[in-house]
């Protein structure tokens, strides 16, 4: 008896907590839930979840109050639940939804489209030509190493603008010189790498990159192409004729005589002969 006097305590505080979240316009939406505002939406529905089954109708027949705040945690999840609805209530505090639908949003995209302008393959090549040799690029390697604990194979895949065939000597010259003056220790796993390292050829210029393009063929190198399929095709055709030629008799030079012809028909035929007798 005494729990349950004390479950209902415990409910009637809860009902309480939420009466004064939804009652007070000072409040946050977050707060109407009892979230932080970095809270993800998983949180988000399950705190909803929790209060909904609290407020229900069904749980509270006859209880206007309970209804009434039933459907304000309606509104608050119908913002929060819904990430666009939520950025706009985040920039702007509007909880109407003329204005999380109207011209608050379209103003709200225009102010992030001049905040943040599309990036081009031209930004990407800009940034890479500034970042590469650069101090901060220098910083990243340092840290990638101590990260990675001077196996190379995991930095190259977590460092920016990199690549093994051309940045593995450049890298190598820096990490050694780190090394060298004790700001790095030098691990078993790096010792192994840099020593491959030193049996293959540097390239000759480490810090210009191969741009890639998406144009396709010239009109001169397709035609090399296609003259030199026609070229590989002729070759097989001469080689097939002068096998036949071999194998049945004739020039490989000339076109066979009407003799030579019947000839060889005649070999053939007889070969065939034979080979139906067989079976």
């Amino acid at each position: 008896m005494g729990k349950r006097k004390q479950s209902r305590v415990s409910r009637d505080e809860e009902e309480e907590e939420v009466e004064n979240h939804c009652s007070s316009n000072k409040k946050s939406l977050y707060e109407v839930l009892g979230v932080d505002e970095t809270a993800s939406q998983q949180e988000i529905k399950k705190a909803y979840y929790k209060l909904a089954l609290r407020l229900h109708p069904d749980k509270n027949p006859g209880d206007e109050e309970a209804k009434e705040k039933f459907q304000q945690l309606q509104k608050v999840i119908s913002i929060l639940g819904d990430e666009e609805k939520r950025a706009v209530y985040d920039q702007t505090g509007c909880i109407d939804d003329a204005d999380l639908a109207g011209n608050v949003v379209e103003n709200l995209k225009a102010f992030f489209r001049a905040m943040y302008k599309k990036v081009t393959e031209a930004d990407i090549e800009e940034f890479e030509a500034n970042y590469r040799g650069s101090e901060s690029e220098k910083k990243d390697l340092t840290n990638l190493y101590q990260k990675c604990k001077g196996n190379m194979n995991k930095l190259f895949c977590s460092m920016l603008c990199s690549d093994p065939k051309l940045d593995s000597h450049r890298f190598k010259d820096l990490l050694d010189e780190a090394i060298a003056a004790g700001e790095l220790k030098e691990t078993k796993a790096y010792q192994k790498w840099a020593k491959k390292v030193s049996e293959i050829k540097p390239p000759t210029s480490p810090l210009r990159r191969k741009k890639s393009t998406k144009q396709s063929k010239s009109e001169s190198d397709l035609f090399a192409i296609i003259s030199q399929r026609r070229s590989e095709r002729k070759d097989q055709f001469d080689s097939m004729f002068s096998s036949l030629v071999s194998k049945y008799g004739g020039n490989a030079d000339s076109e066979p005589t009407d003799e030579e012809f019947k000839a060889a028909r005649r070999k053939v035929e007889s070969r065939k002969a034979k080979k139906s007798k067989c079976k």
